[in-house]
């Protein structure tokens, strides 16, 4: 068990039990895995705890200095090798020289310049570089490809990935916290710091979750700013999201992650008074089903006591054709 407090505007990190060596990548490699949100979407961004999946498939990264120039050279492949985002940079003054993506480039090149802003010694030694980027899972599916970007470029710069987080793009962090994690955490950002408590093994009911792709991908910035745009949650909403976050990383029992499961659809069908996923797509399925992170998009967590082989015909009959066990996409 290992927690971990970041003050978020302040450099100041606490440190229980928790060797940051282990974190550290070859020089010129580097590898982020991707995420999945099991309970406490919204409702993080909050306060409430959420318990956050690392998946085994994430984006990788490889940085070479060129021998010329002083640019830098971005390429990213997809799981296929097909490059589909290519940038060059002047580090002179990040002008974009060329790009595939005008919009995408710009995105990039203001979090290179926010790394810079953390730490005034990176790229500033007239060195250009050449990074390739490849995500090892179809890029529709939403696993994490900016969180393991954020934790590249963290690594890369040596500076706090969360900063860099919460001064760019915003969010909760728990993606960011999956990107360096090695099985289950539960993650916490309060007003101040953020808390995250590895659970070092997988849930004791892993045996009855399954993952199945949505087919489509959410906005998940609209869907921040539309929960923002709403009121609060009453403190008591929170708290009880927060126990069942713990909860779920703890019980083994069929039964009890049946009760979780539809007590936590409730909770945040209510206030966001948007149908739950079982009800509104899958009414007749025997066990439960729920969103995964923003509503309506990615991947759906399945309940069920019957089985992988019945459990997935039961989709892909539906049309539902990318399913997973417990085991086969978490760390």
């Amino acid at each position: 068990f290992v927690e971990i407090i970041i003050q978020k505007r302040a450099f100041y990190y606490k440190i229980i039990n928790f060797d940051l060596s282990k974190q550290q990548p070859p020089s010129n490699m580097y590898k982020g895995n991707g995420k999945l949100l099991l309970s406490g979407e919204y409702f993080v961004l909050s306060g409430a705890n959420a318990l956050a999946l690392p998946t085994r498939m994430g984006q990788s990264f490889q940085v070479k200095e060129q021998s010329r120039g002083y640019d830098l050279v971005w390429k990213s492949y997809d799981k296929d090798d097909n490059l589909w985002f290519e940038a060059k940079y002047s580090l002179y003054n990040f002008k974009i020289l060329q790009s595939t993506d005008e919009e995408k480039a710009k995105w990039l090149g203001n979090l290179i310049q926010a790394c810079c802003k953390q730490n005034s010694e990176f790229l500033s030694t007239w060195k250009g570089y050449k990074v390739t980027s490849k995500i090892e899972y179809p890029i529709q599916w939403g696993l994490g490809s900016s969180s393991t970007l954020i934790n590249f470029l963290a690594e890369w710069a040596d500076i706090n990935p969360y900063i860099l987080l919460f001064d760019t793009l915003g969010g909760s962090g728990y993606d960011v916290a999956c990107a360096r994690a090695e099985g289950p955490l539960i993650y916490h950002m309060g007003e101040e710091a953020i808390s995250i408590n590895h659970l070092g093994k997988s849930l004791p009911g892993s045996k009855y979750l399954y993952f199945v792709f949505s087919g489509k991908s959410q906005d998940t910035l609209q869907e921040v700013e539309h929960y923002n745009d709403r009121a609060k949650p009453a403190q008591k909403l929170i708290d009880r999201i927060s126990q069942i976050s713990e909860e779920f990383g703890s019980v083994s029992s069929y039964n009890q992650i049946i009760d979780l499961v539809e007590e936590h659809e409730n909770i945040i069908s209510s206030h966001l008074e948007k149908p739950k996923t079982k009800e509104h797509l899958f009414p007749d399925f025997w066990g439960q089903v729920k969103s995964l992170g923003a509503w309506g998009g990615d991947f759906y967590l399945v309940v069920s006591n019957k089985g992988f082989e019945k459990t997935q015909q039961y989709f892909t009959e539906k049309g539902y054709n990318v399913f997973f066990e417990y085991d086969e996409i978490i760390l």
